[in-house]
């Protein structure tokens, strides 16, 4: 797993201030991973590495050192991120919903565009968001416009280009695990 900084994330994953913090339980072992890796790995072999920087005296020119209290201040914040997140987070297993005909949380839906177009999305928590691979946020658009309708149901999406129908023609829960 890469470790993406906290600008990256800030423009990747907008946390939703006071929503709930739902999450599969395969994007939970992922955030927990990613955790231990920093916690238990990176963090530590960094700061042996800032150690010895510093003892080589200055340090205002000591590259090592500068970048590496930089690197280390990044590590530290997404260390807090993602324990604030694993602590808020409600776990949601879809296939424990098992066959239903509405688009909850875990949902891998595939719909029709406007254009006719067959799009499959599967909707995840905001952290596990990844639209290149069809995973979307619960709090994003088409999610919202997706969310609690059945198949053969018309929703009306808002794109930047105006509205789209689109049409829900396969629900499915699959496992996260």
């Amino acid at each position: 797993m890469t470790t993406r900084t906290e600008d990256d994330h800030a423009t990747t994953t907008p946390a939703v201030h006071g929503a709930r913090n739902y999450v599969t339980p395969r994007g939970y072992a992922q955030l927990k991973a990613e955790l231990t890796q920093l916690l238990d790995a990176e963090r530590p072999e960094l700061v042996k590495v800032i150690a010895w920087a510093a003892s080589n005296g200055d340090r205002s020119e000591n590259g090592d050192y500068i970048y590496g209290k930089r690197r280390l201040r990044e590590i530290d914040r997404r260390i807090h991120y993602l324990t604030k997140r694993l602590d808020s987070a409600e776990i949601v297993d879809p296939a424990a919903r098992g066959a239903n005909d509405r688009v909850f949380f875990g949902a891998t839906v595939t719909y029709l565009s406007g254009a006719g177009e067959a799009r499959t999305v599967t909707i995840v928590g905001v952290d596990e968001a990844d639209p290149g691979r069809g995973h979307v946020s619960w709090v994003s658009p088409i999610a919202k416009a997706l969310l609690k309708r059945r198949t053969g149901d018309v929703a009306t999406l808002s794109t930047p280009r105006g509205e789209e129908e689109i049409e829900i023609v396969g629900i499915r829960y699959e496992a996260f695990r």
